[in-house]
């Protein structure tokens, strides 16, 4: 399997090394393709003002001077000589679970990939402190193999959290739903040595929607959560309640 991987954590992350090197290890030709610095949060934001430079490292790393979409995106039409079998995007330092999937660079990166007809997966570790990362690495190498000795029969882009403890405390896989936080807490206001007030976005609420069926529970009782996404923004139940309120 030919596999394109990026994320949002930037090339030198320890998640992007650990993916590569399993994959790798399975003989599948990886190539990565991650941007030069955190871009953490950055969403579906591609770069239109200005030119993007990719640069390489000693151990073969493409990194972009853009976002995780620009990563992916650059190298799906013009970088690779081969369109890759599958976009990976992560592992990822910390959940991306429920509404963070709107911001979240990594859940991003994989789709741009599902916009452009690759299947794509986006696999984050579930916790800040990122212990665990073979874990997770392992089982997207299994997820990887699946896709390859049985092609996933729709155009898919899956989101999955792995509980950040040892492979043989997994207690098991779990496809769910996206839950929901409360929101977000209060920005925190600092003032700077010029006398200057600066803000802070804040941190992400507490789960609000985490019942049975979500990925906030799954991740919670130790088991990987699987959510199929899609991209369809409509909300069609809307539609005829849109045009009668426009008709009056």
């Amino acid at each position: 399997m030919r596999i394109l991987i990026s994320n949002d954590d930037g090339y030198f992350a320890p998640g992007l090394a650990v993916l590569a090197a399993t994959l790798k290890a399975h003989d599948h030709e990886v190539t990565v393709v991650a941007p030069e610095r955190d871009r953490s949060g950055a969403s579906n934001s591609l770069t239109l003002d200005r030119p993007l430079m990719v640069r390489q490292t000693p151990a073969g790393f493409h990194y972009v001077n853009g976002t995780p979409t620009d990563c992916v995106h650059l190298a799906v039409t013009g970088l690779l000589p081969i369109l890759p079998d599958m976009v990976i995007s992560g592992i990822n330092h910390g959940a991306n679970m429920g509404d963070d999937t709107v911001y979240s660079g990594t859940v991003a990166a994989a789709t741009e990939g599902f916009l452009l007809g690759i299947p794509s997966v986006a696999v984050s570790l579930a916790n800040l402190q990122s212990e665990n990362f073979h874990t997770a690495a392992d089982f997207v190498a299994d997820l990887v193999q699946r896709f390859a000795a049985q092609p996933f029969p729709e155009h898919v882009l899956l989101n999955v959290n792995v509980p950040d403890i040892a492979s043989e405390q997994i207690a098991g896989v779990e496809v769910t739903r996206l839950g929901r936080r409360h929101k977000a807490q209060d920005t925190v206001k600092t003032v700077n040595p010029r006398n200057q007030t600066m803000y802070w976005v804040g941190a992400a609420g507490a789960a609000q929607d985490a019942g049975p069926g979500t990925d906030f529970h799954a991740v919670a009782h130790d088991k990987i959560s699987i959510t199929p996404l899609q991209l369809d923004l409509t909300r069609y139940v809307q539609m005829r309640l849109v045009e009668d309120w426009l008709s009056r």
